[in-house]
């Protein structure tokens, strides 16, 4: 399999298949957000089209980086939402980096948005599609987060290699400039679990797979048997 690591705005044209990388927090707050039940994740460019999108359905639930604001029903912690009942809820997710990320690839013809909670179920998609060029968006830091890179590695070789141990890339991940941020409260809307939650490996079984739905981008959970 041949792989490329790039941040968002080094993406010079459309890759065909895509993982979009986001450890710490977007698409481990997306796995979680499964986990508790939500039917979908639209993921809006920017503020202000998600808080239109809430306007327009009020049952949807709006989802962003950084501390509680306005129109927004949660933040993007999985460690606060881990005790948040979505069953059957559309959430509406815009964060710094992974939807940008995402949002950057629409185009390509498999995306999958992933974190080290659903490292294995991406690997086992990727390699059940028989992917030849896989192109990984590290989103963090410009490209540089050292989180997201250690998990697209991971992956990238568990695809390949699926003995491959995650120590290494885990300790990695645990020492990145986000992992330290969150520890030490830096950063705003965060739980104290989150750092732990978002290195916990495989916790959930289901891949993520963003696809266009009309003019929205939508992510969902496919499983083994997808």
């Amino acid at each position: 399999m041949d792989t490329r690591f790039l941040g968002t705005a080094d993406l010079l044209e459309v890759p065909s298949v895509a993982v979009v990388v986001d450890v710490m927090r977007a698409f481990t707050v997306a796995a979680w957000a499964f986990a508790q039940g939500a039917e979908k994740i639209v993921l809006a460019e920017s503020l202000e089209e998600a808080l239109a999108l809430k306007a327009r359905h009020p049952d949807w639930v709006a989802l962003k980086d950084g501390p509680p604001a306005p129109g927004f029903d949660l933040v993007n912690s999985p460690g606060l939402l881990r005790s948040v009942d979505l069953g059957g809820r559309t959430v509406v997710q815009k964060t710094t980096a992974g939807t940008v990320g995402a949002l950057a690839v629409k185009e390509a013809s498999l995306v999958l948005c992933a974190g080290f909670v659903v490292a294995e179920a991406t690997a086992r998609l990727l390699r059940t599609r028989g992917a030849d060029c896989v192109t990984f968006v590290v989103t963090g830091e410009a490209g540089r987060a050292e989180e997201d890179l250690a998990c697209a590695q991971y992956i990238a070789r568990r695809t390949t290699e699926a003995g491959t141990d995650a120590a290494e890339f885990l300790h990695r991940a645990a020492r990145s400039r986000a992992a330290v941020e969150l520890a030490e409260g830096v950063r705003q809307g965060v739980h104290p679990d989150d750092v732990a939650l978002c290195l916990e490996v495989d916790r959930f079984p289901f891949a993520m797979v963003a696809t266009s739905e009309g003019p929205l981008m939508v992510l969902r959970p496919l499983g083994e048997s997808g």
